[in-house]
């Protein structure tokens, strides 16, 4: 029955492709526009220099690496994107040997000077390059360090030298870890064993090949000038404003192809749908950005916007009450989407910072009162709306570290042991202003980095009354979420609260948190804690297994008898699209969604 239909619709599928082209033809064919908000700016579109999420939704449909995953198979299954096939890896797990497909071209470009450009092995190695280019800066470096390439930390140590200022990265020197070995085939040679390299390599959106003569073609310029082998090519570009994408007229024959699970409905369904179609399917996308709730919710209704992502949770009782799409909503054919999602949201406190950082017993007592004093259920139940379960540790549903019925001190709300504590190593009110001083006797004055939006300004007002009850006092500074971002980086800051979103089964990201060699990126509370620092490097060769999964508890315990964060939820993601938006499905994993989605023109209200 299943195969019987299948045929059926692998024949409708190429009916409906005929036509489709046919139209194409045709003149006054209207194009397929994808219309979306995102709530936050993008910072810029150079895949080695970004690290927020916008961003990496715009460049996950620009780049493209050589493994992503299967757009409906749950749990996540690993394909090749513009490899031939999967790679060849030695025992030790520490020679990867990756074929790149032939005939994949990057977008036309000046760069090129009329010429088709094809992707070649050589065009993965630069980007792995770039990202170890001082010059570049790029945040991702303690990544790609820790996969530990042969030669290619050293060689970077090298430019950093006392005396070599200036020198700048020669990209034409052999790095003994990066190798290609033809046109089409590429080898990675690692320091140590590295069982799960694929699925690094899969997050498309950092690890896509990047060619040489754009990046020289405009100096100073690849976060505004990307170009890629992607389905999509930037058009347009208001920054904090508006992101046009249009598809690439070069881009390669692909087809919708996956394998969900026998028993997902919605899976098999869709793949009936729209097996055997070309993708990408859609013309065009418009991204608007909007950064308040209520007109993003707004302009959805009115017909503005095809997909509504991530609903404001003040409007999540309109949109789909009780996990249900609100009736009124049904009545125009909308559809409503709700996962949980493979996120975390924390508090981060700056450990170099003078008033909250430091490892001193009375420090780390000030970081666990605040823990304590933070009352996590009233958050996701006022501020939330109930749209988010309360976090026990920074693994994400989704990872493999992730365990539902795992209980810590994390989750604790007590204000009297917050009390305690606070007395205990004297954070006590001096001065009876009501406010506690610091042990020394000056002012405990607490400072978060906050962005301003009427959602974000909720949850802090909840937090800052919370902190109050045991005398503590914390004000907020405002600004964008760029350049809160980039004040998180240089560690310009006391508090921020987060979310950071898994982009592979694999945990070990999350780890990185800890890691001191990744502070200035994912160690955001830039701490330096030599059994964090252990755990990291015995956790990465491993292969899967019991006694991996017993080291990601010990982090845990860390994280919590330290508290550089404050791990408050996993939240649930609802999305609405309107009638015309056909084939959505939210990935846990990948970003690069737009080409599985199409638009039909006659459902436009």
């Amino acid at each position: 029955m299943i195969n019987t239909l299948f045929a059926r619709a692998g024949l409708a599928a190429l009916m409906a492709l005929q036509l489709g082209l046919t139209q194409a033809q045709t003149p006054d064919a209207q194009p397929k526009v994808l219309r979306y908000a995102f709530q936050v700016a993008e910072t810029g579109f150079d895949p080695a220099k970004i690290g927020d999420i916008y961003s990496r939704i715009i460049t996950a449909h620009i780049f493209e690496g050589l493994y992503s995953y299967d757009h409906l198979a749950r749990p996540a299954r690993l394909i090749p994107l513009t490899a031939d096939g999967m790679p060849q890896h030695s025992e030790d797990f520490r020679s990867w040997t990756f074929k790149v497909k032939p005939g994949i071209f990057f977008a036309d470009d000046p760069a090129f000077k009329g010429k088709k450009r094809e992707l070649v092995a050589e065009d993965y190695l630069y980007a792995i390059k770039r990202v170890a280019d001082p010059e570049v800066a790029s945040s991702h470096w303690s990544e790609v360090e820790a996969l530990g390439i042969s030669g290619l930390a050293e060689y970077r140590a090298e430019l950093r030298q006392d005396g070599a200022g200036g020198k700048p990265f020669d990209y034409d020197r052999p790095i003994a870890g990066l190798r290609a070995l033809d046109r089409y085939t590429l080898q990675l040679r690692l320091d140590k064993p590295r069982p799960r390299l694929p699925q690094t390599l899969a997050q498309t959106d950092l690890y896509g090949a990047m060619a040489r003569e754009v990046v020289e073609a405009y100096p100073g310029k690849t976060m505004e000038h990307p170009v890629g082998t992607g389905p999509f090519v930037l058009k347009d570009w208001r920054r904090s404003s508006r992101i046009v994408l249009e598809k690439n007229p070069g881009y390669r024959e692909r087809f919708y192809e996956a394998e969900p699970g026998a028993d997902d409905a919605e899976g098999q369904a869709l793949l009936a749908r729209f097996k055997g179609r070309r993708i990408p399917m859609i013309d065009r996308v418009e991204v608007s950005i909007i950064e308040e709730g209520q007109p993003r919710w707004l302009a959805f209704l009115g017909g503005e916007f095809d997909l509504l992502e991530r609903v404001p949770n003040e409007f999540i009782s309109q949109a789909m009450p009780n996990g249900k799409l609100a009736p009124n909503l049904a009545k125009k054919a909308m559809q409503g989407y709700r996962v949980l999602s493979p996120d975390v949201g924390f508090w981060v406190f700056n450990l170099e910072d003078p008033v909250i950082g430091g490892y001193t017993p009375e420090r780390i007592a000030l970081r666990r009162a605040i823990s304590l004093a933070s009352d996590m259920e009233q958050e996701i139940r006022v501020a939330r709306r109930n749209q988010a379960v309360v976090a026990q540790s920074i693994y994400p549903p989704g990872t493999s570290a992730y365990d539902p019925a795992f209980k810590s001190e994390m989750s604790d709300y007590d204000p009297a042991r917050a009390k305690a504590l606070l007395d205990m190593y004297g954070y006590v009110d001096r001065d009876g202003d009501g406010w506690r001083d610091q042990p020394d006797g000056k002012p405990l004055l607490l400072d978060s980095l906050t962005t301003p939006d009427g959602s974000q300004r909720q949850i802090d007002e909840l937090w800052q009354k919370s902190l109050a009850k045991v005398g503590l006092r914390v004000t907020f500074k405002p600004g964008k979420w760029p350049e809160n971002y980039k004040a998180l980086r240089a560690g310009k800051f006391q508090i921020w609260s987060l979310a950071t979103s898994a982009s592979m089964p694999d945990p070990q990201d999350f780890l990185s948190s800890l890691s001191s060699l990744y502070i200035g990126s994912q160690n955001f509370a830039r701490i330096r804690l030599p059994a964090a620092d252990r755990l990291f490097e015995r956790t990465a060769p491993m292969p899967d297994g019991p006694e991996r999964a017993a080291l990601f508890r010990e982090s845990e315990r860390l994280m919590t008898a330290y508290m550089p964060y404050k791990h408050k939820a996993h939240r649930f993601i609802t999305d609405l699209a309107q009638p015309q938006l056909i084939g959505y499905r939210r990935h846990p994993f990948k970003q690069d969604w737009w080409s599985y989605v199409d638009i039909e023109p006659a459902k436009k209200p």
